[in-house]
């Protein structure tokens, strides 16, 4: 299964299943977080072939659905259909035939890629329900158990009170504990009932000439200048019409096909979950996004039993993120705002974390902690109209600087302006000429590079490399905090980075 652009599509047409031979997937992911997911595919899903191009990231894997849900650095997951170069035509009629001929050409890889989403989605609920099986015998040994001891304790009272009346109770308990075993058998069938039904929804296209569909286009560049999404959704919805039999459904389609076309690559995909991944469902009030979280904390190199600082926590999310993914540490969140405090304690309710994160009302610049006494500080600076801090962002660094123990990590997201600041800081500084650790990552490449020979994969080395090492050398070091690395990511309407520090000597504050 080649990188190349011009592959038709991911499947092969061996005997075997392509869930047992792998089966090819990508991510979108915000612009910057490339690097983050195509890590994260790695080492969570022994991921191969991991490839990007700006806000995709596609790999190779046998994981299960289960797994594939466990990415934190995503934004929507896609089953592959095809990847290969722009629609190159100049006449808008015949950009219409290239687009037909993305199914007309290679209609097996659309029945496979088909096959592959029902499989996927059908294993996926077979574990659910055996998961719910285990939940709900464990919940009646439970409900066992407690009539059991139920009894027992109604039988003693009985031999304590009235011996006389031991046959006439007896014989009440028991039937007492008939009616409510009946009404647990109940209860329990009307839910394997309502999960039945849920099942027979998810598991849709037991025959694909019955498959409703609809198409998502999206169109940016040249492409997007000639035709609006509706034109395009329209052709492509006519070709699989007549090249399968589906029936178009706009509401409430058993099938999405997203394609996206632009001057560098054409993409084809099916979504496999309604729901972005990037979505959190424990996180009750949304903060900083949460992929973006997660990627600081995974820099932070969290370990059990370090301590973790967020001393402007706002809402918790960098705290959530990381408690879910590194428990056994201990988390303390700090914050000068009464309704941001408010707004993670709910966030914390929610996420069943109260236990693990402490929150604290403090001024960042006036830490109740001893110095040298955090192993690990995560935080966003706040910035834009409603924050001005200024030069304040020398005073919060060094106290963040006072409270962290020599070799202890600080991971920040910062505003251009602040990054441009800290460079700015102690001209005369020696700067470390440290490497960013994805860059040296073996097996990852970038596909579908306009710039490189021929359209063929490259190895990430050159540019994106270049220009990640330019920033951490830029970076001079603030006091005892020497940069490590630093990512350009995109929080929507403006960029930020992603910088992290370690702290080289005892900083005598």
């Amino acid at each position: 299964m080649s990188g190349a652009p011009g592959e038709a599509g991911p499947y092969g047409s061996g005997p075997e299943s392509p869930l047992a031979e792998g089966t090819r997937f990508f991510c979108t992911a915000g612009r910057g977080l490339e690097p983050f997911l195509m890590r994260e595919v790695r080492e969570r899903l022994a991921a191969t072939q991991v490839e990007y191009v700006s806000g995709k990231v596609f790999f190779t894997t046998c994981s299960d659905l289960n797994m594939l849900k466990k990415l934190k650095s995503a934004e929507r997951l896609f089953l592959l259909i095809k990847k290969q170069f722009p629609l190159t035509s100049v006449s808008k009629g015949k950009i219409f035939n290239e687009m037909q001929r993305l199914i007309n050409d290679d209609p097996g890889s659309w029945l496979k890629a088909v096959s592959v989403w029902k499989n996927l989605l059908e294993l996926d609920t077979k574990n659910e329900q055996l998961s719910q099986g285990s939940s709900n015998s464990f919940k009646r040994k439970l409900e066992e158990n407690e009539i059991t001891i139920t009894k027992k304790l109604k039988t003693e009272q009985i031999q304590e009170i009235q011996e006389n009346r031991d046959c006439q109770l007896q014989n009440q308990i028991g039937e007492e504990t008939l009616v409510q075993e009946d009404f647990i058998t109940k209860q329990e069938n009307f839910q394997e009932e309502e999960f039945q039904n849920d099942v027979e929804k998810a598991i849709v296209g037991h025959n694909q000439k019955d498959l409703t569909f609809r198409v998502s286009c999206r169109c940016t560049g040249a492409v997007g200048k000639t035709f609006s999404a509706q034109e395009v959704g329209r052709v492509i919805g006519i070709a699989l019409m007549k090249q399968f039999g589906w029936k178009a459904d706009l509401r409430n389609p058993n099938l999405e096909i997203f394609i996206h076309l632009n001057d560098i690559y054409s993409v084809v995909g099916i979504p496999i979950l309604r729901v972005p991944l990037a979505s959190r469902t424990y996180i009750r009030t949304a903060g900083l996004r949460s992929t973006i979280a997660w990627a600081m904390a995974s820099l932070a190199e969290i370990k059990a039993g370090t301590f973790v600082l967020d001393p402007m926590c706002g809402l918790g999310t960098i705290l959530l993120e990381a408690a879910k993914e590194w428990p056994g540490v201990y988390y303390v969140g700090a914050d000068v705002s009464d309704s941001q405090l408010l707004g993670a304690h709910d966030n914390l309710q929610a996420a069943g974390l109260n236990d693990k994160i402490e929150l604290l009302k403090v001024s960042v610049v006036e830490l109740p902690l001893p110095s040298e006494s955090i192993d690990i500080i995560i935080s966003d600076i706040p910035f834009g109209k409603k924050f001005k801090l200024g030069k304040d962002i020398k005073s919060i660094l060094q106290e963040m600087e006072r409270v962290l123990h020599v070799g202890g990590t600080i991971v920040l997201l910062l505003s251009e302006d602040y990054h441009r600041h800290l460079k700015d800081c102690h001209q005369n500084s020696i700067p470390l000429n440290s490497k960013s650790s994805h860059t040296d990552e073996p097996g990852i490449k970038k596909c579908l590079n306009s710039e490189g020979k021929n359209g063929i994969s490259e190895t990430l080395s050159s540019s994106y490399q270049a220009s990640n090492q330019e920033d951490v050398d830029k970076m001079s070091p603030f006091g005892s905090l020497v940069p490590v690395e630093c990512y350009k990511v995109s929080l929507g309407k403006t960029d930020a980075f992603i910088s992290k520090y370690r702290k080289s000597h005892s900083s005598g504050l």
